[in-house]
């Protein structure tokens, strides 16, 4: 694990995740209202959650956290940054959708909870994710590590293909990328450029013009690298999909709105996947 980096990404997140809920009003108010930030293709992965233990990864401000918990999930969510995990505790608090949150950096997360022995009869993590981890194989074994022996490992995250183009859709990165990719910018405010379809029941301009005064660094995993280190891990691929859609994300020029939060490509360029989902079990 490259630390050092990881720390920087916790410190970008922090800003940025101010920014990102200033956008979003009274949030507990929502979700005492019965609101949910939920997606089919995340519940289709995840399967029946009611009553069972699910261990949330990466889980931002837990909005997605609470969102479980509201179905019947024992909900324990963990994230590296303060402000993230700060926020997500008021919000379980204050939406009376009770959720257990833990900030850690995610590959030492792991390690203390195998030590401890816990385990979860779900494990979760969606939307860019995995790109701020600079081991992905010690993602996978810690993965499989917190999984209870029945369990299920489910995810949906941006695929990798979209992420070769900018903003603008020209070719930027290269799809097979070694080491950390800087990004001096730090994490954007992604919230403010998707606008409605990422705040909640109505945009609020709240900070404007973000700026964030700390660097990020980004770890790009192709589609083979997460299956292989999940299977390597001892895990069994269930299924894999690829969506032409972005829940949410409007993180390119032009993009179609198709409704339901979906996002597609400018009518004049060709269906590309912007999404994949995966699900993965551990043996019995």
């Amino acid at each position: 694990m490259q630390r050092d980096l990881h720390e920087a990404n916790r410190l970008s997140w922090n800003e940025a995740t101010r920014a990102h809920n200033s956008h979003k009003g009274d949030q507990a108010a929502y979700f005492r209202a019965g609101g949910s930030t939920l997606y089919p293709e995340e519940l289709d992965m995840l399967g029946d959650i009611a009553g069972r233990s699910l261990l949330h990864l990466q889980c931002n401000s837990g909005q997605d956290s609470v969102s479980l918990a509201r179905l019947g999930a024992q909900v324990t969510g963990v994230d590296i940054s303060d402000e993230a995990i700060n926020f997500a505790q008021r919000l379980s608090a204050e939406s009376g959708l009770p959720a257990n949150f833990e900030r850690s950096d995610l590959l030492d997360w792991f390690d203390a909870a195998q030590a401890d022995g816990r385990r979860f009869e779900r494990v979760f993590t969606s939307y860019g994710t995995i790109c701020w981890l600079s081991d992905l194989k010690a993602w996978a074994r810690g993965v499989a590590g917190v999984l209870a022996p029945g369990g299920r490992f489910a995810m949906v995250e941006f695929h990798p293909f979209a992420m070769v183009f900018d903003p603008r859709w020209a070719p930027r990165h290269d799809y097979f990328v070694d080491g950390a990719i800087p990004e001096p910018d730090g994490v954007g405010d992604y919230v403010a450029d998707s606008r409605e379809t990422l705040a909640l029941d109505a945009y609020h301009r709240g900070v404007e013009n973000f700026r964030n005064p700390n660097p990020a660094f980004e770890f790009y995993w192709g589609i083979g690298q997460v299956v292989s280190a999940l299977v390597e891990a001892g895990l069994t691929i269930e299924r894999l999909e690829e969506y032409p859609y972005a829940n949410g994300w409007a993180g390119f020029a032009g993009m179609r709105d198709l409704g339901g939060g979906r996002l597609a490509p400018p009518d004049h360029m060709p269906r590309i996947p912007l999404m994949y989902g995966l699900s993965a079990t551990r043996s019995g």
